[in-house]
């Protein structure tokens, strides 16, 4: 009798024992925008200026595939350039990304090659730059059209 209840009585004492915690929510702090350098965009015809942006620089393997994942907003006076160490076709996609962006290639000269106007949030599809392209730039989605951007107009940036 002794022994059925040890058996029966431990594996009750155990459970009892053990550390039970209701599942917390984990909460992550929002990436904000650090400003690394300053982009200006210029009409091809007339070099006139069409705006100047505060950039994000992506350079290293883990910054360009991290780029702009995981941001909530980001305003329209702000964008990120991705630098290639080489030039090739480059491909985008929208994976864990929440806001609509404009993608911008522009190759070795500065000059815009092509867009990705609209890119969806959390779209998984290729975004392809068509042309072998050393840099993207990724602004807010419509802000390509309402700074009337073409293929052919250039970039200027410095780093900070």
């Amino acid at each position: 009798m002794r022994t059925l209840f040890t058996i029966l009585f431990i594996p009750v004492l155990l459970l009892q024992s053990c550390k039970t915690e209701s599942k917390k929510e984990i909460k992550t702090e929002a990436i904000s925008f650090t400003k690394e350098g300053v982009l200006t965009i210029l009409k091809q015809e007339t070099d006139s200026i069409l705006t100047h942006l505060d950039i994000e620089i992506a350079e290293s393997e883990y910054e360009t595939q991290t780029g702009l994942m995981y941001r909530e907003s980001m305003q329209d006076n702000q964008g990120m350039l991705f630098i290639f160490p080489d030039v090739a076709m480059h491909s985008f996609y929208m994976k864990n990304t929440q806001i609509a962006l404009d993608i911008i290639y522009i190759d070795e000269n500065l000059k815009i090659a092509s867009f990705q106007k609209n890119a969806q949030p959390f779209n998984e599809t290729g975004l392809s730059s068509k042309v072998p392209v050393k840099y993207v730039l990724e602004i807010n989605a419509g802000l390509s059209e309402k700074l009337e951007l073409d293929i052919g107009d250039t970039i200027s940036f410095t780093k900070e």
